[in-house]
């Protein structure tokens, strides 16, 4: 084990760990607004919608999330969309695990008995106001573990981007193995940083499912 030359680059990797929060950051973001709008769509009652959710999480469940990558940064070009690594990275996986976050949505509303939509409208509450007063504070509680989970194997997700040469943790430990050919320690720095980004997004579910819960 090479431990000072661990202390020498871990400036870097903590650098990258930075670029790997933030795109963590902002695919979760686009991931759970594709998720709202995939569950929403699976559960509406027009059958075009119904048909658009459910190709939307068949197609980016059932395809890998490297090849839908490679498909809109490499691909793109060809059809006129134009992304530097980063925003594709963003967008790909953002895409992806909003396919994933759907059925997570979506199961923990149709989770809800039947019967609190009926005591909604028995109350006098419209569709949208039962939904949004009662349905969904119910399903929240729900829901937040399994998002917690999505979120964590979407932080391990990001290290895909390195096939794009997005600078984050992998790819910055592969191009210190190409100069040191030190890859254990290398590898070792990187997953210690993940390991780190992981338990410390953990803490911050458990936080939240302890207020929803409570709430």
């Amino acid at each position: 084990m090479d431990f000072d030359l661990m202390l020498r680059v871990y400036p870097f990797f903590i650098e990258a760990a930075g670029t790997t929060i933030l795109l963590s950051v902002l695919t979760a973001i686009l991931g759970l607004t594709c998720g709202a709008l995939g569950a929403a769509a699976r559960l509406s009652r027009l059958v075009v919608f119904r048909f658009l959710g459910a190709a939307y999480v068949s197609v980016f469940r059932g395809t890998p999330a490297l090849i839908q990558l490679f498909i809109l940064y490499f691909g793109g070009p060809q059809i006129g969309i134009q992304l530097d690594a980063f925003e594709a990275g963003v967008i790909g996986l953002g895409i992806n695990a909003g396919a994933y976050m759907t059925e997570t949505i979506r199961g923990a509303i149709i989770s809800i008995d039947k019967g609190q939509r009926e005591a909604a409208r028995t109350l006098g509450l419209s569709q949208f106001q039962g939904f949004y007063k009662v349905i969904l504070p119910q399903a929240a509680r729900l829901m937040v573990r399994p998002l917690g989970v999505n979120l964590n194997m979407l932080i391990k997700a990001t290290a895909l981007v390195a096939a794009i040469s997005v600078i984050e943790l992998t790819y910055t430990a592969q191009r210190y193995i190409g100069s040191t050919y030190k890859p254990f320690e290398m590898f070792l720095l990187a997953g210690i940083l993940y390991m780190i980004i992981i338990y410390a997004t953990g803490r911050g579910v458990a936080w939240l499912d302890r207020k929803v819960q409570i709430n």
